[in-house]
Order: structure tokens, then C-alpha cells, then sequence
């Protein structure tokens, strides 16, 4: 059905706007090459982008990536992280699936959101 996310700085406490999120699917997640890329976008000024997918969520492995540093370097904050890539299972594509990220420069977590 759908794939969306929402990206908060937790060190700031307000939404993280501007991160290129790409999003990719695995035909066979054992093999480094099978990676395709279904969409990509960047957060809004609410730190969302509403539906990141360009065609059908399909059932399988499927990953998004945060491009993460160049947030905080435009900020002048140094931090770990790159890129944070976050890899899940679609059971039921008919599902919606929201993977938000809590970001802060030395920490991040995420869950299965609604």
C-alpha cells in the first residue's frame, strides 16, 4: 500500500527537515547486488514525507536510507552518523508501513510506526 516516514532531532526537539530518504527492495537479501531503489524523497518542513515509495510495496526485505550528515553538517553539527539505514519485512503489502527515526548525532532508534 504505502511507505512513509517522519524524522525527529531529538537533540533539538523539533522535526529534522531536509534528509534525502531513499528507499530500496532486496529480490534476494542474501546478495549484495540485488538492491533496486522504489523511491526516494526528502522530509518536509515537519521533518515527513507522506508516501516514499514510486510504484507497489511488494511482500520481502526492504531497507530506507537517511542521508544523515549532510543534516547536521548544514547545522554545523558534528555527529557519527552518515547515513542511517534502516532494513524490514513486508508481510502484507496491502498493510501501511511507517518506519520513523529518532535522531540525535551520537544516537538513533526506530520502530514500527502507525
Amino acid at each position: 500500500m504505502s511507505l512513509s516516514t517522519h524524522v525527529l532531532d531529538t537533540a533539538t526537539g523539533r522535526p529534522a527537515s531536509g534528509i534525502v530518504v531513499r528507499a530500496e527492495f532486496a529480490a534476494d537479501p542474501t546478495a549484495a547486488d540485488s538492491w533496486s531503489e522504489t523511491g526516494t524523497g526528502t522530509t518536509d518542513a515537519d521533518g515527513r514525507i507522506g508516501d516514499l515509495l514510486s510504484g507497489d510495496l511488494r511482500p520481502g526485505t526492504h531497507r530506507v536510507t537517511f542521508a544523515t550528515g549532510p543534516y547536521f553538517a548544514d547545522r554545523g553539527v558534528e555527529a557519527f552518523w552518515g547515513d542511517v539505514t534502516i532494513t524490514f519485512h513486508v508481510t502484507d503489502p496491502a498493510d501501511h508501513y511507517h518506519v520513523p527515526l529518532l535522531l540525535s548525532p551520537y544516537g538513533y532508534s526506530t520502530y514500527r510506526g502507525s
